[in-house]
Parts: C-alpha cells; sequence; structure tokens
C-alpha cells in the first residue's frame, strides 16, 4: 500500500504568497504546466489549443514589456532635470566658485540663468556671465521679474 506524503498537507504549505488581483506571466505559466501535467494522456490537448494559448502567453507578455518600457519613459520624462529646472531661466543665481587646482572655496558669485540643459542626468545651469553650474550647487534663487516691478 502507497504511503501518504506528509509534506502535501496543506498545514505544511508555506503561507507566504498573498492573493492579488493580476494574473502575471510566471502565474500564466504555472497554470499552463499544471494544465499540461494534468491532462487525459489518452485526449492530449489539441495541437491548435495549445499553439493558441502560446500565442496568448507570448502577446499577454510583450504587452507587459510595452507596459513597462511606457512606465519607464512617462516616469523620466516626469522627473527631467530641465522640466525640474526650467523655471530658473531668467532669474539671478549665487553660487560658490572654486579653484581649479586645489579645489578650494574661493567667493559665491551671482549671474542670471540664461538656459537649463542636461548631462549624464543632471540639470546644468548655463549663465549669462559664461559659466555653467551644476543646479544642485545653487546657493540663493532671486527672482528678478520680482524686482523690475
Amino acid at each position: 500500500m502507497p504511503t501518504i506524503d506528509t509534506t502535501l498537507y496543506l498545514k505544511n504549505q508555506s503561507t507566504s504568497r498573498s492573493p492579488g488581483n493580476q494574473l502575471g506571466k510566471d502565474e500564466f505559466m504555472k497554470i499552463l504546466m499544471t494544465q499540461l501535467q494534468n491532462q487525459d494522456p489518452l485526449n492530449p490537448m489539441d495541437d491548435r489549443e495549445f499553439v493558441s494559448q502560446m500565442t496568448t502567453f507570448s502577446s499577454l507578455e510583450q504587452l507587459m514589456n510595452m507596459r513597462s518600457s511606457i512606465d519607464n519613459l512617462v516616469e523620466s520624462q516626469l522627473i527631467s532635470p530641465v522640466i525640474k529646472y526650467s523655471h530658473l531661466v531668467g532669474t539671478n543665481v549665487s553660487y560658490p566658485t572654486f579653484d581649479e587646482e586645489t579645489g578650494e572655496k574661493l567667493d559665491v558669485e551671482t549671474s542670471n540663468v540664461i538656459a537649463v540643459s542636461q548631462k549624464d542626468g543632471w540639470a546644468i545651469l548655463a549663465l549669462e556671465n559664461g559659466e555653467e553650474v551644476y543646479a544642485d550647487s545653487i546657493l540663493q534663487i532671486n527672482d528678478t521679474t520680482a524686482e523690475k516691478d
């Protein structure tokens, strides 16, 4: 008489799985593999039905990849440094200057922002005095339009 494996009891199963309302590609593959393992050997799944399910799976995977790519694109557009710091164009900013050889802090200069660009994910402010500084190094921002009114 065969013995029952006690590790298969429900009480011994891991309960770390949390239920969700989304069926991902991993869950789809598990369902498909379970279906293939438990099919009737005398009446196996029809070839056309199997191809149809694999096509559905492939389409699902491509849609998920496309959604992920679109989410990444939208996220990168939302936090673009150029967009984030574009409001500084036309303002006076104060920034520290450093000695190029020693790296020693020299003074604080002020200049008008004329453009914002991006390099390696960092916002760079082009100033009226010809300098380019990282937006993160700005010490003070003065709105020049408020002074003209």
